[in-house]
């Protein structure tokens, strides 16, 4: 597995990491085409650690994006560099303090929930005798404490729609979309965030989300 530096968008993507997930929504919603390299994270441990890969991210982590030769990690930093260079459907709002807001938002779910419930995470979590358990009640209980934090920040933006928090689908959206794939994938009740709820029906039914979906990418296996 080598760095490429082709002038196209190139995604190193695993189909069920919610990292590259956000990225694929981002980069759909902004209409842009991309080509995606598997990384799959759990066969022969995970490519993801292997020499080859980590000469392209050191952390050992998708998703990548390679673009004019250059090598972009971090989702939230990827989707900025999208909104940055292709200007075209803006992910952010044009209002500085809308932008905070959607950010912090975003934040909450990429820097909040989402790196304690992590694939790493779990393997660690059950490395030190932990059940399977015990790490889907871990899980369970942090996505509900930031879905709770979440869910009430929404009743309160004034111009969100039941189907998203703005006019359309944004950041937020392309991070929130796959956390909550994470939590029905391990049974966690969402049922009473009625915002989260809304926006995540909406958007599933758009291409852009509809076609990044893990279930739809070239790597996807059945369970």
């Amino acid at each position: 597995m080598k760095a490429e530096e082709p002038d196209q968008l190139t995604l190193y993507s695993y189909w069920r990491s919610s990292a590259a997930y956000r990225v694929r929504i981002a980069l759909n919603l902004k209409g842009l085409s991309y080509q995606t390299i598997p990384v799959n994270l759990v066969r022969d441990g995970g490519e993801q650690l292997g020499e080859d890969y980590r000469i392209i991210n050191p952390q050992g982590l998708v998703p990548v994006l390679l673009h004019e030769g250059h090598v972009l990690t971090q989702s939230m930093a990827i989707c900025e560099y999208l909104d940055e260079v292709f200007p075209q459907s803006p992910l952010l709002p044009a209002d500085a303090v809308e932008r905070a807001q959607v950010r912090s938002l975003a934040l909450q779910i990429a820097c909040e929930i989402h790196p304690v419930n992590n694939l790493r995470v779990q393997k660690y979590l059950r490395s030190k005798g932990s059940e399977a358990s015990d790490s889907l009640e871990w899980m369970s209980h942090w996505m509900t404490l930031g879905f709770t934090a979440i869910e009430k920040q929404l009743d309160r933006w004034i111009h969100r729609t039941p189907g998203c928090l703005g006019e359309k689908p944004g950041l937020f959206e392309c991070f929130l979309v796959p956390q909550v794939y994470n939590a029905e994938r391990y049974d966690v009740d969402i049922s009473n965030f009625e915002g989260i709820r809304q926006i995540v029906a909406h958007c599933r039914d758009l291409p852009a989300f509809f076609d990044a979906a893990p279930e739809n990418q070239p790597d996807a296996v059945p369970d």
